[in-house]
């Protein structure tokens, strides 16, 4: 049976429906445990009509990821790392940044957790549907790391993400410590790699 044609006004909608679903069901439950019944029953399609929109549950996943791509690199590439005074203030505004990024927006959390699922999504979807997500934040963060610091930019990025591990474990450290170990933790990093 072949899935119904849809306007473009109810492409679109059904589009935004998915995107929205996507991306609170992949937060909450992650790519494995979503079905499809969940990600299309909101949007009041049939599962076989998903596959007009997407061509897999893992290509809908990276879409989700790609359209906060610019708005996740805008708060920590933009108004972070960019506006330090000296390499030392860019990089502790870059973790700030990003560590509010990933206290407050649960599919960028999810990402950064379960590295798997993108491991998934790289692996059913093309190559150049791929290409489409380089040069994210972290492409930024390599080059900025390379014209300012002396070492391996990617062993410096390593350092980095090593810091944004802490809020994924936030709760063994208790809600009154966080905030100030995470200061205190940006603080320590950023002025090792810069001395």
């Amino acid at each position: 049976m072949m899935p119904p044609a849809f306007s473009e006004a109810e492409r679109a909608r059904i589009t935004e429906q998915l995107l929205a679903t996507a991306t609170h069901l992949f937060s909450t439950q992650g790519l494995r445990k979503t079905s499809l019944d969940e990600l299309t029953a909101p949007a009041g399609i049939a599962k076989t009509s998903f596959y007009a929109f997407f061509t897999c549950k893992e290509d809908l996943y990276f879409e989700a990821a790609l359209r906060q791509n610019e708005e996740v690199r805008r708060r920590v590439i933009g108004e972070g790392l960019h506006q330090g005074a000296d390499t030392r203030d860019a990089l502790r505004r870059f973790l700030r940044a990003t560590v509010r990024e990933l206290d407050t927006n649960p599919l960028y959390r999810r990402l950064m957790s379960h590295p798997e699922e993108m491991e998934a999504v790289a692996g059913r979807l093309t190559p150049e549907r791929m290409a489409a997500a380089a040069g994210g934040p972290m492409a930024d963060l390599v080059a900025f790391l390379g014209e300012r610091l002396d070492g391996d930019p990617h062993v410096l990025l390593g350092v980095l993400r090593a810091v944004l591990l802490t809020p994924l474990h936030a709760g063994h450290l208790g809600a009154d410590l966080y905030p100030a170990v995470m200061e205190r933790l940006i603080d320590a990093v950023t002025e090792g790699l810069t001395s």
